[in-house]
């Protein structure tokens, strides 16, 4: 069993950045892929990015890419978004997820994730 837990949400103005971290308990962390999905107001959850057990693969949406960077520090049992150059399109709950690292599960799928956290919001304004 994995718990997640997210912080660092927050209010922000467009083109700010905040960084969000995912805190998880349970010694097999470092044996998970760990994904951030969102979703805003009316929307369905939808994929942000995602990291390999290892870190040494990263996958972000085309909506993000080049704006947010995904890590992971495994020593620490957390994960990061840090989000740069925020739009209100960004305005959404975000949750971190967790997932064994099995190469036949799409990065970018929610069923490949088992585990969820509770959610941070972020609200970026104009």
């Amino acid at each position: 069993q994995v718990q997640l837990v997210e912080s660092g949400g927050g209010s922000v103005q467009a083109g700010g950045s905040l960084r969000l971290a995912c805190a998880a308990s349970g010694r097999t962390f470092s044996g998970y892929r760990m994904g951030w999905f969102r979703q805003a107001p009316g929307k369905e959850r939808e994929f942000v990015a995602a990291i390999s057990a290892s870190g040494g693969r990263t996958y972000y949406s085309d909506s993000v890419k080049d704006r947010f960077t995904i890590s992971r520090d495994n020593a620490k049992n957390t994960v990061y978004l840090q989000m740069n150059s925020l739009n209100p399109e960004d305005t959404a709950v975000y949750y971190c997820a967790a997932g064994r690292d099995y190469t036949w599960e799409i990065y970018n799928r929610r069923g490949s994730y088992a585990f969820w956290g509770q959610g941070t919001h972020v609200t970026v304004s104009s």
